[in-house]
């Protein structure tokens, strides 16, 4: 055993966070979370806009074969480059001027409100604590929750100030 693989092992140990490689993902499995995404996602697009799920419901199916397509190409391509970039290079083809068809693509996502999409997903991100999260909390104590308020305080000031800024320079 040569020195370098002791040390990466031993490295490999300490670190607590392991990314999964999309290449071996299930993905039926993922499909089907995708599907739960998308309907939370015309749920919260319906509450947010007034629109339909209905008259949603095919820009939804346009996204869901998006990243699923993204998926697929993650996992069997011979080199691997992440899902998410991935479903983001096929979205960019899909709707370019060019592709025949982008224009019906993008009629039918416009009425998807991209807010109303991401909403639920930020709160189950926000949500979604893990046993190693919570370690982490236990052995900083009380004191972690005064940098966590500076931190948030900080970047709401921070946003005002840029907002203020930003709203004195076009005259609003």
């Amino acid at each position: 055993m040569s020195m370098n693989s002791v040390q990466t092992s031993s490295l490999e140990e300490q670190l607590p966070v392991h990314a999964e490689d999309e290449r071996g993902i299930n993905l039926a499995g993922y499909a089907g979370l995708l599907v739960i995404a998308c309907a939370i996602g015309l749920i919260a697009n319906w509450i947010a806009t007034g629109t339909n799920p209905i008259a949603a419901l095919p820009g939804m199916v346009i996204l869901y074969l998006v990243s699923v397509a993204g998926l697929v190409l993650a996992r069997y391509l011979p080199f691997y480059l992440p899902g998410v970039a991935w479903t983001s290079l096929l979205a960019i083809i899909v709707t370019l001027p060019f592709v025949p068809g982008s224009a019906w693509v993008l009629e039918k996502v416009t009425v998807l409100n991209f807010l109303a999409l991401a909403t639920p997903a930020l709160a189950y991100g926000g949500l979604a604590l893990t046993k190693g999260e919570f370690d982490i909390a236990r052995k900083s104590g009380w004191k972690i929750v005064i940098v966590a308020i500076c931190v948030m305080f900080g970047t709401f000031m921070g946003s005002v100030v840029i907002a203020d800024f930003s709203l004195r320079l076009t005259g609003q």
